[in-house]
Order: C-alpha cells, then sequence, then structure tokens
C-alpha cells in the first residue's frame, strides 16, 4: 500500500521513514512524482496548510497522502514566527537566515522568558474521501547561541531542559522518541494502522 509524503525535504523525510518504519506502507515522496509543482502555503494556520499539501498531492497522485505543518511560536514573539517559521526572514529565506531574524528579535530577552514550543500538524488525505488531522507539541526554550550539527531548521537553537541539549545536539533516535513530529506521527501511525486493518486486502 502507498503512502506519499507531500514533501521534497530531505531531513524531514528521513524523520517520517524512521518513523513510520514498522508500518506495512510503501513511502514515496514528492522527489517521486518530479511534475507535482511546489505548492504554496498560502493557509492562515498549520491545519490550513497541512490540508492544502496533502489533499492537493492526494489529487494528483491518486494515493494516500501525508502532509505536515510545523510551526515554532515563541511566547516573546506573540507566538510568532508561527505557522511563517520557513520564510520568517523572507520569502526565500534559508534556515540559517531565519535562525539569524530569531536571535536578532530575541537579542534583549532573557534566557527565563525564551520560552517556545514546536508544533507539528499532520493531515492524511485521501481522494473523495474526507481529511484528517492529528497534532503533536514539543516544548523548549529558543537558546542564546546555536549548539549542535544535526537536524535541520530551527534545531540548533531549540533548547530541551528535560535533556539538556537542543534538537540538534540529539541523536536521531531520541529526537524520534520526543519531538513534536514524533509525536504528531504517532498519532498519524494508529491512523494507518487501523486503515490497513479495516481493508486488509489494500495492504497486498
Amino acid at each position: 500500500m502507498k503512502l506519499v509524503i507531500a514533501t521534497k525535504n530531505f531531513g524531514k523525510l528521513a524523520e517520517c521513514r524512521e518513523l513510520l518504519a514498522d508500518t506495512p506502507f510503501s513511502i514515496f515522496s514528492l522527489q517521486d512524482y518530479p511534475a507535482i509543482y511546489d505548492i504554496a502555503e498560502t493557509g492562515h494556520t498549520l491545519y490550513e496548510n497541512a490540508a492544502l499539501k496533502a489533499e492537493t498531492v492526494a489529487k494528483l497522485t491518486g494515493e494516500l497522502t501525508l502532509a505536515d505543518d510545523t510551526g515554532l511560536e515563541v511566547d516573546a514573539l506573540g507566538g510568532r514566527p508561527g505557522v511563517y517559521s520557513a520564510r520568517f526572514a523572507g520569502v526565500d529565506a534559508s534556515d540559517a537566515d531565519n535562525k539569524a531574524e530569531l536571535l536578532r528579535q530575541l537579542q534583549d530577552v532573557p534566557l527565563a522568558k525564551r520560552t517556545a514550543r514546536f508544533r507539528t500538524v499532520i493531515a492524511l488525505a485521501r481522494p473523495g474521501q474526507e481529511t484528517s488531522f492529528v497534532q503533536g507539541i514539543c516544548e523548549g526554550i529558543i537558546g542564546q547561541e546555536e549548539q549542535g550539527n544535526d537536524g535541520f531548521g530551527y534545531d540548533s537553537l531549540f533548547f530541551v531542559p528535560s535533556l539538556g541539549v537542543t534538537f540538534a545536539q540529539m541523536t536521531r533516535a531520541t529526537k524520534n522518541t520526543i519531538s513534536h513530529r514524533a509525536q504528531a506521527m504517532a498519532q498519524a501511525q494508529q491512523f494507518l494502522e487501523k486503515m490497513v486493518n479495516d481493508a486488509p486486502e489494500r495492504a497486498n
């Protein structure tokens, strides 16, 4: 049974493949569908963007599709960058640009007030059927400088107090037990497993 992950982000795809390794699905991504154009994230919420991506790709491929949208919500910035996390420093901003802009806006904020959370919303879409949603949240603190060389996005700035390290300092295995995406994916996996059990003939 096919499952299309609606992303071209290699880091996100690698995490998804690992988190879904125990499912009977054959995992594909937008790298396998080069004719599909970049889908503009025009929604005003994480739910809207996740649904937009999942439903568009499901319609174009005819396959069950999983899409997520993730936002970093910083309390001192009123919940920003939120839905605009990937383009916080501008439409064509790189990860480095976004991290630099975040540090700039928090430069006068003491560490104790740099509380933040990652929120992931996952949409599961099938052609002609209602889209389902799950979400995961991971609480942390935005560090005053980057730490760690792994991960992607804001990982090197997102410090998890309970473990004493940033996402970028963790092994992928550790991150996949606590992260926002891991929590959301665990719920999505339950949904997918139920789908297989309800229609076992389609898993072959």
